[in-house]
């Protein structure tokens, strides 16, 4: 009797826990990207490490529309915009810039460099995100945060770096007219000191460089090389994102 009654109260003390536990929900966030280009953009997706692909990795997007897609919690990973793309109906092509394989559908793989990056890093508490122009610049590109709580600052490089790119970090159109991205000095040069590799692999050691300081200039919220200032990330809580292409852009 005495066992029984321990069981029952046993029982009746771990339902009170239970029902009194905050169950503390992580919740997904909707990310909306926005071409406000004059040009169709094809959006494209790498997720981080074991995290799963939206949108199979890419779609096309016209001038003036817009694409939302939901983001499962604690999702890490990167958007860019392709440009100067052309598909067949199964999928099969190519792009300009941000290729992945020559495919619509991205499905997993990164873009070909220079593209202007979008990264996210979706935590239980704390979203961190920035624009990095690591891998070079080909689309300017703002994230705004929506109805979220906490610093929430605005992230991105909306000017347009191809205007001001130097001679040789060019990436120019097949009829040679005009500039269609801008490559990173690493990229570029594949040099140590360019992609703080070997002795220059620490944040002490790799400093900004006149190429990198171009970059910066133009887009001071944006990550310019890889050991850029910290205070490129941003940082948000519960929050929706707004990904928009050429968000400056004058008809």
């Amino acid at each position: 009797m005495a066992s029984m009654l321990t069981s029952i109260l046993i029982t009746l003390f771990t339902t009170f826990l239970i029902s009194h536990i905050s169950v503390h929900k992580i919740s997904a966030a909707t990310v909306t990207f926005s071409n406000k280009c004059s040009h169709p953009v094809w959006p494209a997706i790498q997720p981080g490490a074991g995290k799963p692909i939206l949108a199979r990795g890419g779609f096309n997007l016209a001038p003036n529309k817009a694409y939302s897609l939901q983001v499962p919690p604690l999702w890490s990973g990167r958007f860019w915009g392709r440009h100067g793309c052309t598909f067949d109906a199964s999928g099969h092509g190519h792009c300009a810039t941000g290729d992945c394989g020559g495919s619509l559908f991205c499905n997993g793989i990164g873009g070909a460099p220079p593209a202007t990056l979008a990264e996210f890093t979706l935590g239980k508490d704390l979203d961190f995100y920035d624009v990095s122009l690591v891998d070079g610049y080909n689309l300017p590109i703002s994230i705004t945060p929506m109805k979220g709580s906490g610093k929430c600052s605005n992230a991105g490089c909306v000017s347009d770096l191809n205007l001001m790119c130097p001679v040789g970090l060019q990436v120019r159109s097949r009829d040679n007219k005009r500039v269609v991205a801008c490559k990173s000095a690493c990229s570029a040069f594949n040099s140590p000191r360019y992609c703080c590799t070997g002795s220059f692999g620490s944040p002490q050691a790799c400093k900004p460089t006149a190429y990198s300081r171009i970059f910066k200039t133009a887009c001071p919220k944006a990550y310019s090389y890889a050991y850029d200032d910290p205070t490129s990330i941003a940082t948000c809580t519960n929050a929706n994102y707004l990904i928009t292409f050429c968000p400056h852009h004058h008809r």
